[in-house]
């Protein structure tokens, strides 16, 4: 059985008379992408806090490797406290530094490193995360989401072992705010942290996370993979997770997942109860994670943004569309066989439209292209069943070339 890297054993903290945390218990495993999810005010952010050792609990254990926090001697918890960067709500650059500087800090301040050391560590962070040509400006001169980068480059350039972000998409758009996302997921394969997330974006932290915790009342209620909280039948979790989630996503306007997947169970019950057969198309940028490297995760979020609404323009009305993770789409096509769905498939490719799609500078090094795969339904099938079966088909659909 896997041990947790950071484990929360009937943790208490309380401010005056204000019980934040009433014996917390939470498992954070190595390599994964924790979320906290909950209510304004439950103290998602002063969890993240006990873990880098911004505050100190009243009782109980917070272990690392096993190792309660509180035993370490001082030697012990500085290199623990190495081990981990904390990504701020707001980013938090010094407006004082150019973006070098800022990048620096950590470095400078957690390890004796000589200079050509620390140069060369922020080149290559800085490559990584696609900054280029801003090395001596302010974050007053760079956009939202670029700062989100440079500070996103400042936590990982010590080469972290864990990554905390507190709310990090507060105050974005729907663009900048799935280009956050989909970095993290990307980086996070790329460096291989394990990160731990507060947030409070439905479903949208479903799609990059591998694990989910609610905080309610001071207690993590529930705490497991992104399926099992959604379909948790405890009305606390419910009533939150409906109350934040609208009917569309807000990045290509169609439905979420959990309300796409409402739909597919309805189009199952017509197929058992009246054989009415349907089918279901997924489409999936291909070799997205080369895609940001090349062009940056924003822009690929405004490709995925007009790939949609064009894939809409061109569907029935009565076609169900879905947001099914950061980078894939489903199309659920009611009174449609296998052979009507590749018809579909044969159609969009003629219709769609590189220009009307990609949308940003050209690019000589930009190549990339749309995967289809498509299945019909059978009685009694999960929706992650048809989507395997779907996926293991995919063909390249699209390739679009930008020169």
């Amino acid at each position: 059985m896997k041990k947790p890297l950071i484990e929360f054993e009937n943790v208490f903290k309380k401010f005056g008379r204000n019980q934040i945390l009433n014996g917390v218990n939470l498992s954070i495993y190595r390599g994964e992408v924790t979320t906290i999810i909950g209510k304004s005010g439950v103290g998602k952010s002063v969890l993240l806090k006990h873990i880098i050792g911004l505050l100190k609990h009243d009782s109980g254990r917070i272990l690392f490797q096993g190792q309660p926090l509180s035993e370490m001697q001082k030697s012990e918890r500085k290199v623990f406290k190495n081990k981990i960067s904390y990504l701020f709500q707001g980013s938090a650059l010094f407006d004082s530094l150019s973006v070098v500087e800022n990048i620096a800090l950590p470095l400078k301040e957690k390890q004796s490193l000589p200079a050509a050391e620390i140069k060369k560590r922020i080149r290559n962070t800085m490559e990584k995360l696609d900054l280029r040509d801003i090395d001596d400006k302010y974050p007053s001169q760079l956009s939202g989401g670029m700062q989100k980068r440079v500070a996103l480059a400042r936590a990982l350039v010590t080469d972290p072992e864990i990554v905390l972000f507190d709310e990090p998409t507060t105050g974005l758009d729907p663009i900048r705010k799935n280009a956050v996302h989909s970095m993290i997921a990307d980086y996070q394969k790329r460096f291989g942290f394990t990160g731990v997330v507060v947030s409070h974006e439905i479903p949208d932290i479903f799609y990059f996370s591998q694990r989910v915790a609610m905080l309610e009342e001071g207690q993590v209620i529930i705490e497991g993979t992104p399926q099992e909280v959604q379909q948790t039948t405890d009305p606390a979790v419910q009533q939150f997770i409906r109350g934040l989630e609208s009917r569309r996503d807000d990045l290509t306007g169609m439905h979420t997942q959990l309300q796409g997947e409402k739909r597919f169970l309805e189009e199952m019950g017509r197929l058992e109860r009246h054989q009415v057969v349907f089918s279901i198309i997924l489409f999936s940028i291909n070799n997205i994670e080369e895609i940001n490297e090349t062009i940056g995760h924003a822009e690929v979020q405004t490709v995925l943004k007009n790939f949609s609404v064009q894939t809409l323009n061109r569907l029935r009305i009565t076609d169900i569309c879905l947001r099914y993770g950061l980078d894939k789409i489903l199309v659920v096509l009611p009174n449609t066989d296998i052979d009507q769905a590749q018809m579909v498939c044969d159609r969009l490719a003629k219709e769609l439209k590189a220009e009307d799609i990609i949308g940003i500078r050209p690019s000589p090094e930009l190549c990339f292209s749309v995967d289809a795969g498509f299945a019909e339904a059978q009685q009694g099938m999960q929706i992650e069943h048809i989507v395997a079966i779907a996926e293991s088909a995919q063909n390249e659909l699209l390739e679009f070339k930008v020169c």
